[in-house]
């Protein structure tokens, strides 16, 4: 099989995206990050297929040189499920938006995660309707003014990270758009994963919600604002890793290493693959002024999938059956011949 290169993964479509969208940045991640699953795991183009719904990053499949779907509002996971359980061959990547995913379609998503579908899920995260100009989402901040909450919201936003882990999630990795690197890394990790993962990327929206994410993005604070995990790793995190992560009593904490008796070895390894799901979803749940936010793949842990047992009970059933074919089965139980 020929090796594979990003420009392999380029449609001929202009990609009508608004400049400095941050959608551009996880579409190069993603055709980026193809060849290399592409390389690791043996497949060939023909096994990928893209599925969205409606939004501006539903757009993403008509850019990339695979097998395509653009569905219906809020009904990427439900496609992407019936997918890959008709043809479990195919590796199947959804692009769909936190109001596609979150508010119409946050039945299938979640119902999707419970399942743990062998399927990988993009989920952007603009915490805005773009599309459609500018309405508050699911994931808006409290109190955001927007075209539809114009004296500012009055809802408690959706934390995706929560909810993913809330549903028993076994992949749940979290980024930024401008982190190509960490973004390729990411949906590596999402396709070597067998299981739903759910990758959020915190993407700018520079016309109707510029700037959500600057206190992550901007380079000045980011340091301290943001926390890389990776498995196995220090959960350090500052300009000059000054700063970690250790349990105090059931609670996460940051301490400055060096200072209260706290040392490097004090801080807390990452572990993406532990079955304790309270550590990760601290994790995930953490932001505000005293925590920064944490990147990269939180949880990984291996499960049973809907795909493999839909499979192994057809297998079963058929192997068990006095039935194998349609014409057995209509002269089956209670028949008889007219002449």
């Amino acid at each position: 099989m020929p090796t594979l290169t990003a420009k392999d993964f380029k449609s001929d479509q202009e990609v009508r995206w608004c400049p400095g969208c941050g959608d551009h940045a996880v579409l190069a991640a993603l055709q980026r990050a193809l060849p290399k699953v592409s390389q690791v795991l043996d497949y060939a183009k023909e096994r990928y297929v893209v599925v969205s719904g409606i939004g501006c990053s539903s757009r993403l499949p008509y850019y990339m040189d695979t097998y395509g779907f653009h569905s219906i509002h809020g009904r990427a996971t439900a496609i992407s499920t019936g997918i890959k359980v008709a043809n479990p061959w195919l590796t199947v990547w959804q692009a769909c938006g936190d109001g596609d995913a979150l508010a119409i379609g946050g039945n299938h998503f979640i119902h999707a995660i419970r399942r743990n579908i062998d399927i990988n899920i993009i989920l952007f995260n603009n915490q805005i309707y773009g599309l459609t100009k500018g309405q508050y989402s699911p994931t808006s901040k409290f109190g955001a003014i927007t075209k539809t909450s114009p004296y500012g919201t009055v809802e408690h936003p959706f934390n995706p990270g929560s909810l993913v882990l809330g549903s028993k999630g076994t992949f749940f990795a979290r980024s930024l758009d401008v982190e190509l690197a960490l973004n390729e890394e990411i949906m590596t990790a999402a396709a070597m994963h067998d299981g739903t993962s759910v990758m959020e990327m915190l993407t700018n929206c520079v016309i109707f919600n510029d700037g959500a994410h600057r206190e992550l993005s901007d380079p000045e604070v980011k340091a301290d604002h943001t926390i890389v995990l990776r498995h196995g790793e220090k959960m350090l995190f500052g300009r000059n890793k000054e700063k970690g992560l250790v349990y105090d009593g059931r609670k996460l904490r940051v301490v400055h290493v060096g200072e209260g008796g706290f040392t490097e070895e004090d801080v807390l390894v990452h572990d993406a693959h532990t079955d304790n799901i309270g550590l990760h979803m601290a994790l995930a749940d953490m932001r505000g002024p005293q925590y920064p936010v944490a990147l990269g793949v939180i949880r990984d842990v291996k499960d049973i999938t809907y795909d493999d047992a839909v499979r192994d009970q057809v297998k079963d059933v058929m192997a068990r059956s006095k039935v194998h074919s349609v014409d057995e089965l209509l002269r089956s139980g209670s028949t008889w011949e007219v002449k």
